[in-house]
């Protein structure tokens, strides 16, 4: 198989491959700064980490390895018009009318997400084109019990409705 061939069909297994949707922010030299992230994971409770890939470290990215702390913040399926904002470059990321706040530790915070973690970065490695981020957690806190919002094939989804088996 050829190279191109091996990233074509490694593209088409992950487009198959649902995540959930977080945004991550922070304030870097006194301005909001943040970004979508479907590669954020558990990586370790003792210390409680987190962690995630950066595909750049220019831009957002960029600034993100800078921070002092951020948030994750674990959208619900209501939040996919956010979420297309923040997968969006240029477009308006802290729009008022979607009701961010500023924490009290500094950072953006939009309060109705089903869950934000409050993190700061550990660690990093460089992975070809990717930045690997290991973040301690310092805080966590469940706010609502909405349906997640999933990532699958280039489109934005809702839980609500699967069945376990």
């Amino acid at each position: 198989m050829s190279n191109t061939d091996l990233q074509a069909a490694f593209r088409d297994v992950f487009r198959g491959h649902p995540a959930g949707v977080t945004l991550i922010t922070a304030t870097v030299d006194g301005e909001p700064v943040g970004l979508t992230a479907s590669s954020v994971s558990s990586l370790s409770l003792d210390p409680l980490s987190i962690s995630f890939s950066l595909m750049k470290r220019t831009g957002s990215a960029g600034k993100l390895l800078r921070c002092s702390s951020m948030l994750v913040h674990f959208l619900n399926d209501a939040q996919s018009p956010i979420a297309h904002s923040f997968a969006t470059s240029g477009a308006d990321r802290f729009a008022e009318s979607q009701g961010w706040v500023t924490a009290e530790t500094g950072e953006p915070l939009l309060p109705n997400s089903r869950a934000v973690i409050r993190a700061r970065i550990s660690d990093t490695a460089q992975a070809g084109e990717a930045t690997l981020v290991a973040a301690e957690v310092l805080d966590v806190s469940e706010t609502s019990t909405d349906s997640a919002l999933l990532f699958l094939g280039h489109e934005f989804y809702s839980i609500d409705g699967l069945q376990p088996f």
